[in-house]
């Protein structure tokens, strides 16, 4: 079905918690907000364009907290993140906090944001597993 069905098939690994449903918290929050360019418009919206904009350049990662991911997507879309993945509101801004940043840097590899979107659901795909596959 849509990319948070195919993430979370990929790499649950048979339970919903963990680095799985970690992949399924950032594939539905792609989804959910029209993909990098209106995640990244989100975040501008939200007064981290200085801290998205390092993402997608080709400098250093800024990092973000939990409780900026809370703030800027808001706790009913957290929680309901949480509740699809069958996970703690907590542990899912503590993990986008964590991922967040390396996803939307991998998939701007040239400092913009892809425009149409073309593949990026299979360089998504590809990311995210070689995210939670390491080791």
């Amino acid at each position: 079905m849509g990319l948070l069905d195919q993430l979370t098939g990929m790499l649950s690994g048979g339970s919903g918690e963990g680095q799985g449903g970690m992949a399924g918290a950032v594939g539905n929050l792609l989804e959910s907000q029209g993909g990098v360019s209106g995640l990244v418009e989100k975040f501008q919206q939200g007064g981290l364009g200085d801290v998205v904009g390092s993402w997608v350049g080709t400098g250093e990662n800024q990092p973000v907290s939990a409780e900026q991911i809370q703030q800027v997507l808001g706790s009913e879309q957290i929680s309901a993140l949480a509740g699809k993945l069958g996970l703690d509101p907590e542990q899912v801004s503590q993990g986008l906090s964590q991922y967040l940043p390396q996803v939307i840097d991998k998939l701007t590899p040239n400092g913009q944001v892809p425009e149409g979107g073309g593949d990026l659901l299979s360089q998504g795909l590809d990311l995210v597993k070689g995210l939670f596959h390491k080791g």
